[in-house]
């Protein structure tokens, strides 16, 4: 199996990368970075640099399939900027490699942000609007891409690699407590880097080439038994401590409009989008991915964060 991964020096990318060598796949890997950046032994294949909101690469390789990770995953900054990363650069891509399966890694921030997400199934996408850029970017994408790819949804991704979910975690941590939002006891989808992977192969060289799925570890858990498992794996003395939505979600809006003004181009440490992400049940259903491409991931699951 050929096929060309975007992305590919980012997490998700990488993390794909790497299973499709382990698994004996010609891999064609592209990423923003450079080669000399990468760091460590890359896996098997090869690799070029490629940032998709410019020109493809004039002898781009015949694949049968493209995994496409490559996009801004910040939920902060111009939204013209993450638009051209996230709408036009797969719309690129997908033009680039016009004969090969496609395979796109969405997010399950395309559901509506102002209500709770509970088990919800694909065809429940119906946001009119969203905190920030990335989940409008991400949706849009979707629409550029519908009925010529197979589309992924997973919801917080974690493992080895992350730069985004495990240090936002770790960044509300202050002496021995964790701060987060809600009371615990709302279920989460959360979508290991290597259930993601799994996901990605399959749809890669599975039995459909188009269509949307939900992909997340096998089941839901509960944000505290989350969060508890994650600092008792990182040897981190500290306990969860709730606070409650409304006054949070009011505080991150106000500090979004103060940085604004002040046109500051890093992110509040607290934006509505944060707030928002893990305070309500944010639950997928993922019957589609398992009886559609045989997807049947592993339990959540944190083994090993010492060393993430």
């Amino acid at each position: 199996m050929r096929i060309a991964v975007t992305g590919a020096s980012g997490f998700a990318g990488g993390t794909v990368w790497r299973l499709a060598a382990a698994e004996g796949w010609e891999v064609h890997a592209f990423g923003r970075r450079p080669a000399s950046a990468l760091g460590g032994t890359p896996p098997e294949g090869v690799y070029r640099s490629w940032d998709v909101t410019g020109p493809a690469p004039h002898d781009l390789p015949e694949v049968d399939a493209v995994v496409h990770c490559a996009g801004g995953v910040s939920d902060w900054g111009p939204a013209a900027e993450i638009f051209k990363v996230n709408v036009e650069g797969t719309r690129a891509v997908r033009e680039a490699f016009p004969r090969s399966r496609f395979v796109h890694v969405s997010t399950a921030s395309v559901y509506d942000p102002f209500r709770p997400t509970v088990m919800a199934r694909e065809h429940e996408c119906r946001a009119r609007r969203y905190v920030n850029a990335y989940g409008a970017s991400k949706a849009r994408a979707e629409e550029v891409l519908a009925g010529t790819a197979v589309v992924l949804r997973p919801h917080a991704v974690y493992g080895p690699g992350d730069t985004v979910l495990l240090p936002r975690v770790l960044r509300a941590v202050r002496g021995r407590r964790l701060f987060a939002v809600g009371d615990g006891r709302q279920r989460v989808s959360l979508t290991s880097g290597g259930n993601l992977a799994r996901a990605c192969l399959l749809a890669a060289s599975g039995p459909v080439a188009s269509g949307v799925f939900n992909v997340t570890d096998a089941e839901p858990v509960t944000l505290d038994d989350a969060l508890r498992a994650l600092l008792r794996e990182r040897g981190i003395d500290a306990r969860p401590c709730y606070l409650p939505a409304a006054p949070v979600a009011a505080l991150a809006t106000a500090a979004e409009a103060a940085f604004r003004v002040l046109r500051r181009p890093d992110p509040p440490t607290l934006t509505r989008y944060a707030a928002s992400h893990l305070a309500v049940e944010r639950t997928l259903d993922i019957t589609a991915a398992r009886e559609q491409l045989g997807y049947a991931p592993a339990p959540t699951s944190f083994a090993g964060a010492a060393n993430w």
